[in-house]
């Protein structure tokens, strides 16, 4: 008896459980942080938090670390804030307001999506870590700060400029900026030797690249080993007598195939600072593709931890690892063996460890989460510090702990203090009370196959029992280089992706979301798989395999099925609707390519005359045959064009195009054009409008 009245009272919650409504806006109402930083000691922390739109940085300081609001921007006007960093003092808060710092071109251009009649420019701005007035220093872009607390240092059209912080002292000198060089090319990461008397950076020069140091109060620049090759990433000894840096080989040489995929090598080099000095080599990667230099989050991610050692990622096991060498050379030590990845890599404090997170931990299922992890810089003790369920990201240390980004399926992204064992939020008080927390599903992880036979991870949002047979709808996530989880995701722009899916669901639509093969999180191989992308679409197999999968599910209609997917998940999106309408019944494009000819284009110098490639011809058919507009003649079923058209990852001509073809075709079609946003709907209240428009097109087509 008294079993039959818990499982009565389990379905009573069920039930509850499954009817709570709740909006769209609710479930994007989190309050979202991102740019975590310390000061050199760790006693005190930076972030900024979205908070619908309304982005403002906040702090704490040791021993209590209580969150505090220090700016006081109060509109959704679309300008993030980026590059935020604390003096080495504690006294002074840098950041940048403006720009769109994910974007493939013009990230440092302003952007307005707020319609203002004079838009808003990139400035780098001045804070007191205690509070107050906001200087702005000038229109610039990623500033840093001097380690004698003196002067910042950032970039201006290129160049870089000096500018004294502290206008209260009685020198005379920079009380305006001051550009520091002028160089051929674009200069960027700045980096200050400790003492804060020399700078170097990188000057791009197109196919090559130098680095090279200024002496401050000295006129000429030092150049760094100049060669013909791509040096960049410069580190400084932490006693500041030497430089260490990336070396990649200069673009040129002989036309080779367009199709096939190229080994990158690249090297670890260091330097002295007298002139004329050559570089000596530290490390170089195996002659492997797998040695290639690794494209997941930070690339490299050199830091010169300690003066005995450099800490590095690389691939070239099948796995972006954590690795350490010393400046003298020899063998590299791998600090984190095993069959996942790192991502978000922080050097500690003192020097003797890093942070990262990775895809381990002690659930079966964590393949598809992130756990912070740390492990010394000179043996392979890693630990896992965050296991369980949820997901954990861009840990740093500070006094007595360190401090990270947790989520998970149910908790929204909060900043947490990691403490002699226990961690607290420190923004838990920032979740909106009409976040609907209890009423979110926990996605489950599939596994399936794909049609040639490749594992493919997925996540099933569902909140009913099984019962009865659903509408379902495919995400489809861009990048592709990205990994959707089992829970909140570390991107903001993919949280908006993980609240959609929580939406729809609620709303009654199964919902499975595809790692599709490019992706990261699964190794070397699924990363860089063949005949992929405009080189012949490899991975549209794994999306329709997920609708064949989806549609012998016993709780799914298989006549009810669509998809949607933004960036490269609104290409696949398209090719999924051009190639199998019969499949997928509807589907929702949010500024995806379609043409591969126009996004990534072929020089011209490859496609004839002498220095044409090998398979020149196949490579100019294959492109065709990847995107989508050549398959518009099988096209049937209906879809939702969404677009911003200040995209500077997408060209808004990509979905111009394509509709202006399928209107001849007479394909049925809706479009939402969102004026002078980007890419990342950097205003919230335009966020809301294109999902709930595409959740609002999903409904109307699946339940006709």
């Amino acid at each position: 008896m008294r079993k039959l009245f818990y499982s009565l009272v389990l379905i009573f919650f069920q039930l509850i459980a499954f009817g709570q409504k709740f909006t769209l806006e609710a479930v994007k109402s989190y309050a979202f942080p991102t740019e975590l930083i310390r000061s050199t000691q760790g006693d005190k922390i930076a972030w900024a938090m979205d908070e619908k739109g309304i982005r403002n940085i906040y702090v704490a300081e040791a021993p209590n670390f209580t969150a505090r609001k220090l700016t006081s921007f109060k509109e959704d006007d679309g300008q993030e804030l980026s590059s935020i960093s604390i003096s080495d003092d504690g006294k002074w808060v840098l950041f940048v307001r403006g720009g769109d710092h994910g974007a493939n071109f013009d990230d440092e251009k302003a952007v307005n999506p707020a319609g203002n009649t004079e838009p808003q420019t990139v400035r780098v701005m001045q804070i007191a870590f205690t509070g107050g007035p906001i200087r702005v220093i000038s229109e610039g872009d990623f500033p840093v700060i001097s380690p004698d607390n003196k002067v910042v240092a950032y970039i201006k059209e290129g160049q870089p400029w000096i500018c004294k912080l502290d206008t209260n002292e009685n020198e005379d000198f920079l009380e305006a900026p001051v550009r520091l060089l002028k160089t051929r090319g674009s200069v960027h990461s700045l980096t200050w030797a400790p003492g804060g008397k020399k700078l170097a950076f990188v000057a791009n020069r197109g196919d090559h690249s130098f680095i090279g140091y200024l002496e401050m109060g000295k006129n000429a620049v030092n150049w760094i080993d100049p060669a013909f090759a791509k040096d960049f990433s410069p580190n400084w000894s932490p006693d500041g007598s030497q430089l260490g840096f990336i070396r990649t080989p200069a673009e040129g040489g002989s036309a080779d195939s367009l199709t096939q995929r190229k080994r990158i090598p690249w090297s670890i080099r260091k330097a002295g600072l007298v002139a004329g000095e050559k570089s000596t080599l530290v490390w170089e990667a195996p002659n492997t593709y797998r040695g290639s230099i690794p494209t997941t989050h930070g690339g490299t991610n050199l830091h010169w931890a300690r003066q005995d050692r450099l800490v590095f990622t690389s691939y070239h096991d099948g796995w972006p690892h954590a690795y350490s060498v010393a400046p003298t050379g020899g063998a590299a030590l791998l600090l984190s063996p095993g069959e996942f990845m790192v991502e978000h890599l922080s050097v500690s404090a003192d020097g003797n460890s890093i942070y990262f997170d990775a895809n381990t931990g002690g659930e079966d299922t964590d393949k598809d989460r992130r756990h912070i992890c740390q492990v010394s810089v000179d043996k392979a003790d890693m630990k896992v510090l965050t296991p369980g369920k949820g997901i954990e990201w861009t840990a740093v240390s500070v006094a007595g702990g360190y401090a990270y980004i947790g989520a998970g399926a149910q908790k929204a992204p909060q900043l947490m203090l990691s403490t002699s064992s226990t961690a607290r939020s420190l923004t838990e008080s920032l979740i909106p009370v009409e976040f609907p927390t209890s009423a979110l599903v926990e996605p489950k992880q599939v596994i399936f196959k794909s049609l040639d036979g490749l594992t493919i991870h997925g996540q099933i949002f569902d909140n009913s029992n099984g019962a009865q047979k659903k509408p379902a709808i495919i995400f489809v996530h861009g990048g592709p280089p990205r990994q959707m989880l089992l829970g909140w995701h570390y991107s903001d722009y993919y949280s908006n992706a993980y609240a959609l899916n929580q939406y729809l669901a609620n709303q009654g639509f199964v919902v499975l979301s595809v790692n599709y093969r490019l992706g990261i999180g699964y190794g070397y191989d699924f990363h860089n798989p063949k005949s992929a992308g405009q080189w012949g679409a490899s991975e549209y197999l794994d999306i329709k395999a997920a609708g064949e999968w989806l549609a012998q599910q016993s709780y799914v209609d298989p006549k009810k099925i669509a998809l949607y997917g933004g960036s490269y998940g609104g290409y696949l999106t398209a090719l999924a609707l051009a190639r199998d309408s019969k499949l997928f019944v509807a589907g929702v494009d949010i500024h995806g390519v379609h043409d591969w000819a126009h996004q990534r284009e072929i020089p011209m110098e490859l496609l004839s005359g002498p220095h044409k490639a090998p398979d020149a011809d196949w490579a100019t058919s294959l492109s065709y045959r990847s995107s989508p507009i050549s398959s518009i003649d099988t096209w049937k079923s209906p879809v939702l064009f969404i677009h911003a058209d200040d995209d500077r990852n997408v060209p808004f001509s990509q979905s111009i195009d394509l509709i202006n073809r399928l209107q001849k075709k007479k394909v049925p079609m809706e479009t939402m054009v969102i004026v002078d946003d980007t890419h990342h709907w950097m205003k919230f209240s335009n966020a809301i409008k294109v999902f709930q428009a595409t959740a609002d097109y999903l409904k109307a087509q699946l339940t006709k």
